[in-house]
């Protein structure tokens, strides 16, 4: 069949590595916003940077296609990326509730993003970068979290 390939550059088992990379890094984001019933948990993380994983690596795909096609025919990566973040922000945006003088779910928002971030770095293959991204993003999430429920105590 003529314009339909099942063959990648990017070996099955590495794709797998990617995905799962991803769902697994968008599990432990999404579980800190499941355990606080918060909108947006585990599952919708899970998907994000799922989401965010395939986007990248087809993006990469395409890029190594449009080599074998024609050396001027290069696909730009960094559209594809634009295009997963621009959607990011759109749910995160959703999850932003406004009433009045005050805003909620801000933090739920930042963490949507971050974790399409991290989903795009899966995507790319680059696991020290999701990892370390990961790590920083559950230290804020819990860490800091303790520290500003104690903040506001005392100030009450």
């Amino acid at each position: 069949m003529e314009g339909f390939t099942v063959h990648t550059e990017t070996p099955a088992p590495e794709i797998m590595l990617r995905f799962g990379a991803a769902v697994l890094f968008g599990m432990i984001l999404g579980l800190d916003r499941e355990i606080r019933r918060k909108p947006a948990g585990l599952r919708t993380h899970m998907l994000i940077s799922l989401g965010a994983a395939v986007t990248t690596l087809v993006g990469f795909e395409l890029f190594y296609s449009s080599i074998e096609i024609a050396a001027q025919n290069r696909s730009d990566l960094l559209r594809i990326i634009e295009g997963v973040i621009a959607a990011i922000g759109f749910l995160g945006a959703g999850a932003i509730i406004s009433s009045g003088r005050t805003v909620q779910n801000m933090t739920t928002a930042a963490n949507i993003w971050v974790c399409g971030a991290i989903g795009l770095a899966c995507g790319a293959g680059y696991y020290i970068i999701a990892g370390i991204a990961l790590v920083f993003t559950i230290v804020i999430l819990t860490l800091l979290g303790l520290a500003e429920r104690a903040i506001k105590r005392t100030l009450e």
